[in-house]
């Protein structure tokens, strides 16, 4: 009986890998580098969700890019499908994906991120084996899981919400703040629980107490997003 892999968890060092992509062999963490990492899912080639998902992706690949995220994907579909799909996904779309797709035909990497689908029974191969989830993983630098998003096949991602928790990530990480929720780049962020009065006074001069427990100030979008 095949053993279980280790659950991961926010905090978890992403298991590495060795892959074949549509940009060429790759081993995981050499690929992150000193970068950020959205590594995500999806289901099949040439189905309808999926496509759109991609095209969105790639549209958005010059902002992941200012913000030193590298964006990958993957399916349990050959390199040689990879190929042929990405042309319709730029037809589709009007993009230009340029990000590389991960070949994982015989699962071994979906099954290390716990990406196969076991509820929905239609979700298979012509083989009967599961096919992949939607999921999203955010990678840091230091190779550690920041997020873990797990979508059903039948519901398409929000790109857009996945660059909000990138922007969201590098400002806490950066300043001694939390975001609060609908937060967008430039709208008022929490000060910290961490930071006393005293100290806040001083890093966020002017913040404003809502609550003993609830101090909001401003970062200004330019400190939070590159322009």
């Amino acid at each position: 009986m095949t053993a279980e892999p280790a659950r991961l968890r926010l905090g978890s060092k992403a298991p590495n890998f060795k892959a074949v992509t549509t940009k060429g062999d790759i081993d995981f963490h050499e690929f992150i580098g000193d970068s950020w990492v959205i590594l995500f899912s999806h289901p099949d080639d040439f189905t309808p969700v999926c496509t759109t998902e991609l095209g969105a992706f790639a549209k958005l690949e010059g902002e992941f890019a200012k913000r030193n995220v590298k964006l990958i994907g993957l399916s349990a579909n050959s390199l040689d499908s990879h190929h042929e799909w990405i042309k319709d996904i730029d037809e589709v779309a009007g993009s230009h994906l340029s990000f590389p797709i991960i070949a994982d035909a015989d699962r071994k990497i979906s099954y290390l991120y716990d990406m196969l689908d076991y509820q929905d029974t239609t979700n298979i191969d012509q083989k009967g084996l599961p096919l992949t989830i939607r999921s999203v993983f955010i990678i840091d630098p230091k190779k550690t899981i920041r997020l873990i998003l797990t979508y059903p096949a039948s519901t398409g991602r929000n790109t857009q919400e996945v660059l909000r928790v990138v922007d969201s990530l590098q400002a806490t990480d950066k300043y001694k703040v939390a975001t609060p929720i609908n937060w967008q780049p430039g709208d008022d962020v929490v000060v910290a629980a961490s930071v006393n009065n005293e100290d806040a006074q001083k890093l966020f001069p002017g913040y404003r107490a809502v609550k003993p427990y609830l101090r909001l100030t401003t970062l200004p979008k330019d400190k939070v997003t590159p322009q």
